[in-house]
């Protein structure tokens, strides 16, 4: 009696605590989180119970009531839907950035959020178009939707957000021109409160139009660097006395510098290398906040030594290939330069470097016409004559280093703690460098575990920061990491994070030229953050923190391991529960989820791409493939997608198999390489096709999605190209005419492709069958290298080659390999010589019994000129004399081909050569007719060849894709 009593009290108290609690979050936001929480996966812990707001679930804040906030960034969230979060109508902030699992699609009704300022989707996985519904957002300041997989084009509705502030479409697939307003249609023109236009590295393509920039306008930051946008830059830039940092490099751009850049006397940074551009080098004086200039790559006219070189703020000055003549003046090595770049120019007399300069500076003056250098004083910098005439005679100074050296990038890392004082046995106002201190004992820390700037073993948070401008380029520097570290600190500090310290490391610049660092942070108290910590962190660091030295940022988290198990339940409430449940219910439902456990792990089993690896198509697959970010598909999946394998879906067959278009159910386009019985290729072939094209990122490598290996099948699930191979459009059969200027891109686009796979790549990698059929050319014409099905690693013992069985294809395959069965780099080298003469012919390497190296050297020989080469040069490509830089070309074409391999240029070297060949091609055309899309001739859904004066329709083609081996 008493205890039922006891029993009846205690019910009382939990009724009464579930009332305080009950009825505080809006019922339709209860609703809308209930929904989330049904559908996603990795939510935090806490989310339980029927008062979000009340119960504070992690990631969620409120305002009476309403859900206003949700920031649930990194930690690890998964869906393909998040058309939830709209019903959310008082959401006013939203962060998902660093959720790599998040794949869906940004909804229309997007719309519906009216209150939203802030929409953060940082490096997550979303897909499709921008709906143009975003304009609707009336509220948004900041708007950062960069690093994700968005296609399609910027849309105008976005003018229509008068209060935006930031503007980060940064590293997508936006397809396009830029939108300006024209009377009835929206533009970003009309963002008049926008101070960050951030478009960079997207497929952007047309001219930049005046109409773009006005007076009216806060711009402080327009980035728009490696995209395809041609034509001239707008005078109407130099209306903009606000903007900070300009960067336009890495597009197509043409024509002069317009003089009114000069008017920009804010401008910190500008960036216009590795154009097109003619014309004078701009005079850039009276812009004396200018810190960053690099201008290099570009087609300007021969000129003097421009007098604003000697500009007081100029920390890095980088002006290669640009056609710069005449002696050096000594003040141009002024003590706050840190870097100064002038290499391939015509810079010639006595080098003096005065007594001013810093001893950190590093001068590179290579290939020029330098006959002497004076030394007042024993010189204290890094400095590169080589390849001048001061160096040559076998002069071995240390300004004349020998071989191809590189200057190292890098800096050792370096921490701080949130106190903002050294850590314990270090001298006040130093930093540590390194982590951690090399006072700490000898300790080794448990898996995932690091030990911090304070001895301790704990998990850390970690991730990659890029800055996208920046006024330096002294990466040993620690003044700047500190001030960085301090302002990081002192953001944690304020909201009171668990940060014990932080570090960073590796610090090197990108082939972006983005600055890049390793971000370690470590956490106080415990070993480990939660949820909320790691959350909190990545909003604050991309949120877009006042950062002296540097310029607008991206943090890319990488998944957390080791989240807590959620161990703040309320007593009371974990015994109101217990009592208001059923035990029956409990326990059945127990039973069920058992079960239904036991299944899924057996179906998981069951369904796994390596449950049967070995056991089909013979028995040399050796042990699981290493795989790093490629899907397994079923059989099913493909054969859904690909209308079971219909003869309308085939778009390529060779010996190997054949390839069939798909579409995935995300709407994405692939192409399906399915192999045949019997195909020459075996299991190992194959897992070394996955393996290394799994690990390999490039834009000019085709990209693998994934693979399907069961039911006795190989397929390759690879990226959609729509313009098939080059041997397809050298033969005319998609229908489009490459002409002299196109085929050095695709010459240099392949040879980039080739220098990543042996010179980044780590191991590098040798890839084997370089050949015409295995270089494809996407929609806007990018050539990518295929098929990696014969490559191999060439392995870290130092010996330059890897002793094989010879294995290639026929007229393609080095001699040297053929002879030796050692296959090195330079047998990539001769194939990819081969492909250069195909370029040049449009012939086959054997072509009725005879051999195209052949045939070409004997050509060439008789006359010594490459007009010589008429007969059988290809007729599309017209008269020899206007084909700048034929000569170069030819030579280039046949010192790859070369039989000794040690004879051969590597990849890295030919890579140049083109480029300088292209400035030569650019030369000798119209400058105003090369680049320019023309909007007359073209209409929308067109491809139009800027080399010709033929439009091809690219929906209409017969054979819009056919990828991989012709054997």
């Amino acid at each position: 009696m008493v205890l039922s009593i006891r029993l009846w009290v205690l019910i009382i108290v939990c009724s009464q605590i579930l009332v305080v609690f009950a009825a505080r979050t809006d019922p339709n936001d209860l609703g809308v989180l209930k929904a989330i929480k049904s559908s996603w996966r990795k939510l935090p812990l806490n989310w339980r119970g029927s008062d979000p707001c009340g119960r504070k679930w992690e990631g969620v804040n409120c305002t009476n009531s309403r859900v206003t906030t949700l920031k649930l960034a990194g930690i690890g969230l998964k869906t393909k839907d998040i058309g939830d979060i709209s019903s959310l109508s008082m959401l006013v902030y939203l962060d998902l950035s660093n959720n790599k699992g998040i794949k869906a699609v940004l909804p229309q009704s997007i719309q519906n959020l009216q209150n939203l300022t802030t929409l953060m989707l940082v490096g997550c996985s979303f897909r499709g178009r921008i709906p143009d519904s975003i304009g609707s957002l009336k509220s948004l300041v900041f708007l950062a939707l960069n690093y994700n997989n968005f296609t399609g084009s910027i849309p105008p509705s976005i003018g229509n957000l008068s209060n935006l502030t930031w503007l980060d479409l940064t590293h997508n697939q936006l397809t396009g021109s830029i939108p300006v307003s024209n009377g009835t249609a929206l533009g970003l023109d009309m963002l008049l409160n926008a101070k960050h236009f951030h478009l960079g590295n997207n497929q952007l393509s047309g001219p930049i139009q005046s109409r773009l920039f006005h007076a009216n306008m806060t711009l402080k930051h327009f980035i728009i660097n490696n995209n395809q946008l041609n034509g001239t830059i707008p005078s109407s830039i130099g209306l903009l006395p606000t903007l900070q940092t300009i960067r336009l490099d890495s597009n197509i751009l043409t024509g002069t510098v317009p003089q009114n850049i000069t008017n920009l006397k804010s401008v910190r940074q500008l960036h216009l290398s590795n154009n097109f551009l003619t014309g004078p080098i701009p005079n850039l004086a009276g812009m004396n906040n200018l810190t960053y200039v690099d201008m290099s790559n570009n087609s300007f006219d021969t000129s003097d030594i421009p007098p604003w070189f000697t500009i007081s703020s100029l920390t890095t000055l980088l002006m290669d290939k640009t056609q710069i003549s005449g002696v050096l003046p000594s003040n141009v090595f002024q003590f706050q330069l840190e870097r100064l770049e002038l290499s391939n120019n015509n810079l010639d007399g006595t080098l003096d470097i005065g007594n001013s300069y810093s001893s950190d500076l590093i001068v590179n003056l290579t290939y020029n016409s330098i006959v002497d250098f004076t030394q007042k004083s024993v010189y204290n910098l890094s400095l590169d004559l080589s390849n001048n005439p001061v160096c040559e005679g076998g002069a071995r100074r240390r300004y004349c280093p020998s071989g191809n050296t590189k200057t190292p990038i890098g800096s050792p890392p370096i921490g701080l703690t949130p106190t903002g004082s050294p850590p314990i046995g270090l001298t006040p106002g130093s930093l540590p460098i390194s982590v951690p201190p090399n006072n700490c004992p000898s300790v080794r820390c448990g898996s995932n575990k690091m030990l911090s700037i304070k001895c301790k073993c704990t998990n850390p948070y970690t991730g990659n920061i890029y800055f996208l401008s920046y006024t330096f380029s002294n990466l040993d520097n620690q003044t700047y990491y500190a001030t960085l570290l301090e302002t990081f600190i002192t953001a944690f500090r304020v909201l009171q994070l668990p940060v014990e310290s932080i570090s960073f490391s590796s610090a090197s610049i990108n082939e972006f030229k983005y600055i890049t660092y390793r971000l370690h942070i470590f956490p106080s108290d415990e070993d480990f953050f939660n949820r909320s910590s790691v959350s909190l962190i990545g909003n604050i660091i991309n949120g877009q923190l006042d950062k002296p030295y540097y310029g607008p940022m991206i943090f890319l988290g990488d998944n957390y391991c080791c989240f807590p198990e959620d161990k703040s339940s309320n007593k009371w409430i974990i015994i109101c529960a217990t009592i208001g449940s059923f035990l029956i219910v409990l326990l059945a439902l127990a039973m069920i989820y058992a079960i239904y456990q036991k299944r899924h792990a057996t179906k998981e089993k069951q369904d796994s791409p390596f449950a049967s690896w070995g056991l089909n198509n013979g028995s040399d697959a050796g042990a699981f493939p290493q795989l790093k970010g490629a899907r397994w598909y079923s059989f099913e999946e493909l054969k859904q997608c690909t209308n079971n394998f219909s003869e309308e879906n085939i778009i390529g067959s060779g010996g190997y198999g054949k390839v069939y278009k798909g579409i995935l159910n995300n709407g994405q386009l692939i192409a399906i390489k399915r192999a045949r019985q019997g195909s020459l290729h075996g299991a190992q072939e194959f897992k070394t096709e996955i393996e290394l094209l799994s690990r390999i990122h490039h834009k000019n490598v085709v990209a693998l999605v994934g693979f399907c290996y069961e039911e006795g099948e190989q397929m390759l699930v690879y990226e959609y190209i729509s313009n098939g191979t080059l041997k397809e459009n050298l033969s005319g059969k998609t229908g489009i005419r490459l002409n002299w200027m196109w085929r050095l891109r695709v010459a240099l686009d392949s040879a980039k492709g080739l220098t990543y796979l042996h010179e980044l790549a780590n191991p590098p990698i040798i890839h084997r069958d370089i050949k015409s059929n295995n270089i494809l050319l996407d929609h806007h014409l990018n050539a990518k290298v295929a098929d990696f099905g014969l490559s191999k690693l060439l392995g870290e013992e130092g010996k330059g080659y890897v002793s094989t069985q010879v294995k290639g294809t026929l007229g393609y395959m080095d001699p040297e390999y053929y002879t030796t069965q050692q296959l090195t780099e330079k047998s990539d080298v001769y194939s990819f010589g081969v492909v250069l003469l195909e370029l040049l012919t449009a012939r086959s390497p054997i072509r009725k019994g005879k051999y195209i190296v052949k045939e070409v050297s004997e050509v060439f020989d008789k006359s010594g000129d490459p007009n010589g080469l008429y007969n059988i040069l290809d007729p599309c490509l017209g008269s020899p004399e206007t084909l700048g830089g034929l000569t170069k070309f030819v030579n280039l074409a046949m010192s790859c081909v070369k039989a000794s391999g040690a004879q051969r240029p590597n990849m890295g070297e030919v890579v140049r050569e083109i480029e300088s060949i292209i400035d030569l091609a650019a030369l000798s055309m119209d400058s105003e007719s090369s680049f320019a899309f023309s909007s007359q001739n073209t209409r929308k859904g067109d491809l139009y060849d800027p080399y010709s004066d033929t439009v091809t329709d690219v929906s209409s083609l017969s054979v819009p894709f056919e990828t991989e081996l012709r054997r």
